[in-house]
């Protein structure tokens, strides 16, 4: 089973975000956060878009980012395709080096003035494969 973080990147017009949101917040096991942005996709191919955007040469699009391990993006993936299939999808997976979340420091850590214990979640692609 390969445990190294990679980023998950769907992009899909937008009016599908919540459709794909809600599969993403119902998925088994869950996924531990990921965050939507609105995007707008540039090409030749018009076919579909509306008169709005043929005219300004550019897509409404929204994409959503995620980590998570190889393994589960590929269940991810599969389990959409079947449960939620969307044309105009596009997706792709990148290897993580590095992943953490900020600890707070104590000059800005909570309104009581109390140091709060650095913590840090930061993952290396080594430490994630030693394990």
């Amino acid at each position: 089973m390969d445990q190294c973080p990679f980023k998950l990147t769907l992009v899909y017009p937008q009016r599908a975000e919540d459709r794909i949101v809600e599969f993403m917040l119902e998925s088994t096991p869950k996924i531990e956060g990921f965050t939507t942005l609105r995007a707008e996709g540039h090409g030749h191919d018009f076919t579909t878009a509306s008169v709005s955007e043929r005219v300004r040469g550019r897509v409404a699009r929204g994409m959503l980012i995620a980590i998570m391990t190889k393994d589960r993006a590929d269940a991810l993936l599969a389990e959409l395709q079947e449960k939620a299939p969307l044309p105009h999808m596009a997706y792709w997976l990148e290897p993580i080096r590095s992943f953490g979340r900020m600890a707070p420091s104590a000059k800005t850590s909570n309104a009581g003035n109390q140091p709060s214990p650095a913590r840090n979640d930061r993952h290396t692609v080594a430490e994630t494969e030693a394990s």
